[in-house]
């Protein structure tokens, strides 16, 4: 059996000379050192041997498989070293070769008219303040003087979350958060941005949309204060040759309130397919804070005067840019968005 043994380390030997990847050394070691191993079977012969030649086998058999599992180790060390070389070579990456040209994203349209309408009225000092979306009915509605049963709800096509929350259907909202929360009834001049929902979906009206309101609250604030900052406002978002119309209208928070119109950026006021040939464009609501809207929200009305308004976000960017289509602003498509690129070269 002793022959047996060295013929076993002789070949073992021999074999993992020759081993040159991590499969045919595994292989090797199966058929010596396994469970049914060449060796392993020499172990299992051992009850066949006598007293004296038990111990000498047995020594020497622990000795050849302690060799072969050394070797069988060092070797699985230098193949595997070997493999990750080959691999790291392959992989090789030429650094100087030039890239492929990066696509430069662009800011959205309507993003770019957030910034500058926040822009403007910070620097007029105005402050942006922003609120939840998801509004109760108290600040949505009764807080802006449209109690429960009020007719002009029914202009509000809202989308009710349960009987006292809402998807918000304007910032108005945000105004008498606004005033609710400045304990000490100092004037207020702010601007909320932020999105609204109502139903409505074609290709001028989203189910959600972007709106800005305006609040002004401080003592002797006039009618004129607020021509004056629409002004401003619609000249810088859309040129200076901008012409405002103001229309009497109805806002259950304003009061007198205002419809305004700017002169048609396609026709100059000349008369085309997009005003109806009338040369205005209506864009703006606004007005002279109510009365009521100031009692409930803290602010005495004998006092303090105020003015609001708002406009939508979404339309301003679509006569800002000459798009066409509402829908264009939610679809996220690269054809259309790419050409807001050029504006940043």
């Amino acid at each position: 059996m002793e022959e047996q043994v060295k013929q076993i380390e002789k070949n073992a030997l021999e074999e993992l000379k020759n081993c040159a990847e991590l499969k045919s050394l595994e292989e090797t070691r199966v058929k010596y050192l396994g469970k049914k191993g060449e060796l392993t079977a020499l172990l299992k012969q051992m009850g066949s041997l006598s007293k004296e030649e038990r111990p000498v086998i047995g020594s020497l058999v622990n000795k050849v498989r302690d060799e072969l599992e050394e070797i069988i180790s060092s070797k699985e060390s230098e193949l595997k070293k070997l493999e990750i070389a080959k691999k790291l070579e392959s992989e090789k990456i030429d650094v100087t070769l030039p890239s492929t040209k990066a696509r430069r994203g662009s800011k959205h349209p309507l993003n770019r008219v957030i910034e500058e309408v926040e822009d403007l009225f910070v620097s007029m000092g105005y402050d942006v303040i922003s609120g939840p979306e998801l509004e109760t009915d108290e600040y949505c509605f009764e807080r802006l003087n449209l109690p429960k049963g009020h007719p002009a709800r029914d202009m509000q096509d809202s989308f009710y979350i349960t009987t006292e929350y809402l998807l918000r259907t304007q910032t108005s909202a945000v105004q008498a958060r606004a005033m609710m929360a400045n304990k000490e009834k100092t004037p207020i001049r702010v601007i909320v941005p932020g999105k609204t929902y109502r139903r409505e979906d074609d290709a001028t009206h989203s189910h959600q949309f972007n709106q800005v309101e305006g609040l002004v609250i401080d003592k002797d604030i006039t009618f004129a204060d607020l021509k004056g900052t629409l002004e401003v406002f619609m000249k810088h978002m859309l040129g200076e040759d901008t012409k405002l119309r103001f229309r009497p209208s109805y806002f259950p928070f304003t009061e007198p309130s205002y419809e305004v119109d700017v002169s048609c950026f396609k026709c100059g006021g000349k008369g085309c397919n997009l005003c109806k040939h009338t040369g205005w464009i209506e864009l703006l609501g606004s007005g002279m804070v109510h009365p009521n809207v100031l009692k409930m929200n803290g602010y005495d009305p004998e006092k303090y005067t105020g003015f609001a308004f708002g406009t939508g976000l979404d339309r301003l960017a679509m006569f800002k840019y000459g798009i066409t289509d509402m829908r264009l602003l939610y679809a996220n498509d690269v054809r259309f968005l790419s050409q807001f690129d050029r504006m940043d070269k």
